[in-house]
């Protein structure tokens, strides 16, 4: 049988193909556009991923047996708001995650209804890309338009929508959305209150993993596929990326080097911690996990060499960063080109070198790039290890994990093995291993993550190297205070 995994990410649908044996038979993209009305502000038509969808199923499938399509899930951006009318008509374009216009409506929150309460309430506090503070502002910007409010979906749901007819959503999903209660998996009456909605506006909640429906009729005759096909509930990106590395259980992490970066540990227990430095969400394997996210990793690296540096000879110029020299250097880097989130929240903070001498040569700089983003992952790191989460290894994936020398700086920085495994496809695997749990081909999502995920390489952390590095951090994470009330000022 095979199994569908949709991707539905900011610039385009990615769709894959997947056997039941984990095999990726055929990849396909849609690109779709991206809208910005308004310094700050960042939108999309969900007609153009429904649309794109539609023609990505067709041609993913087109040479092969449509009849074998057992089930479609989902791995998707997360936060973005999408409203529809009674009708089931789209009132307005979709808000997205990276949108900022809702600083107004995420300071009342967190200052007025106040960070106690909203943790309290959600287990997290209020951020501009999240889904409340969107609402809040149609309510507050398009009262017109919020009067016609019946359904409040999130992107991917959207898709599962045009797809079954079912109002669905899930818990990893919406705990990005400061309307769920993570704890519990249910929404908040508290925030539904605020957020001056009704309850009947969100959605059922459901397990990644479970099954919402089935194609419509009209739906599965357009495509053909049989009517029979399960569309299981997904996950947000992160979330089903992690099912994708084989992230799940207890204790398991991933650390993603993409364009922003991310940390994600799975735990079997539902915990926040106290600063709410990281986000703690439920996970799509039905249990929890807590993420951190820079907002700037593997584009420090690119940034240096492109635009600083103006090559793209990424190798050359780490060749002089040699083993003697990891620990050793004396110029710091603050990665924080875009501001950052996590553990800082902080939209004013900015990249700072510090320590520079007369001596320091252009492969200082560099190593200090590659080391300041490895140190501002650990700082997330060292809160989930606040919490009592004992991490002893950990994947490491996306662009910037394809360096053995960044490798090897986040495993003696982090003082642990980092796995690299076969398959990056990410959200769209992770959706399709969903699919596949929830046609019955796999128990559970541990026991298809468990088969289908293979380590290829591994990078184990060297005991002097480490020692190095451990001396470093400490005075790495003493910058970032010290420079703190500077940032502001010079906006």
């Amino acid at each position: 049988m095979y199994y569908i995994g949709v991707d539905l990410g900011t610039s385009a649908v990615k769709l894959l193909l997947m056997e039941g044996n984990g095999k990726i038979v055929n990849v396909v993209s849609k690109e779709y556009p991206l809208y910005f009305p308004n310094p700050g502000w960042s939108e999309q038509k969900p007609e153009d991923w429904w649309s794109a969808v539609k023609d990505g199923l067709k041609d993913l499938t087109d040479s092969f047996d449509k009849a074998q399509i057992a089930g479609i899930s989902f791995g998707g951006q997360m936060h973005g708001l999408v409203i529809l009318d009674k009708d089931d008509n789209v009132i307005r374009p979709a808000i997205l995650w990276n949108d900022g216009r809702t600083q107004a409506e995420t300071d009342y929150l967190n200052n007025e209804i106040g960070k106690d309460k909203l943790s309290r309430y959600t287990a997290n506090i209020a951020f501009t890309g999240f889904t409340a503070p969107k609402i809040l502002w149609v309510k507050n910007n398009e009262p017109g338009n919020f009067a016609k409010i019946e359904k409040i979906m999130l992107p991917k749901d959207y898709i599962a929508y045009m797809l079954t007819g079912s109002f669905c959503t899930d818990v990893s999903d919406a705990s990005g959305m400061l309307l769920f209660d993570v704890e519990h998996k249910c929404w908040s009456k508290e925030m539904i209150e605020i957020c001056g909605i009704r309850e009947s506006q969100l959605a059922k909640i459901y397990e990644s993993y479970e099954a919402v429906g089935t194609l419509k009729p009209d739906v599965a005759e357009k495509l053909g596929f049989p009517e029979s096909v399960k569309v299981a509930a997904g996950a947000g990106d992160n979330a089903a990326a992690a099912i994708g590395t084989g992230t799940v259980g207890d204790a398991r992490c991933n650390i993603s080097l993409g364009t922003s970066g991310t940390i994600f540990i799975s735990s079997k227990t539902f915990g926040v911690d106290k600063n709410n430095a990281l986000h703690s969400f439920a996970h799509a394997d039905g249990s929890y996990h807590l993420m951190g996210c820079m907002l700037s990793a593997a584009s420090c690296n690119k940034w240096w060499m492109e635009e600083i540096l103006k090559t793209t000879d990424f190798a050359k110029e780490q060749e002089p960063i040699t083993d003697d020299k990891l620990g050793n250097n004396h110029v710091y880097f603050l990665p924080y080109l875009m501001g950052e989130r996590s553990p800082h929240n902080d939209a004013n903070a900015r990249g700072t070198f510090i320590g520079m001498t007369m001596d320091s040569s252009r492969a200082d700089m560099y190593q200090a790039v590659l080391e300041g983003v490895a140190f501002a992952i650990r700082d997330s790191f060292e809160v989930a290890k606040s919490l009592g989460i004992d991490i002893r290894a950990s994947k490491i994936c996306g662009g910037g994990a394809k360096s053995p020398l960044w490798r090897k700086i986040f495993a003696n920085v982090l003082n642990i093995r980092l796995d690299i495994i076969e398959s990056e496809e990410g959200p769209g695997y992770g959706g399709a291993i969903l699919a596949a749990v929830a046609c019955g081909e796999y128990a559970s999502v541990q026991e298809a993550a468990d088969r289908l995920v293979k380590v290829v390489d591994t990078v184990e952390p060297d005991t002097e190297i480490a020692k190095r590095y451990e001396e470093r951090y400490q005075k790495f994470k003493k910058v970032y205070p010290a420079v703190k009330g500077i940032f502001a000022e010079i906006q």
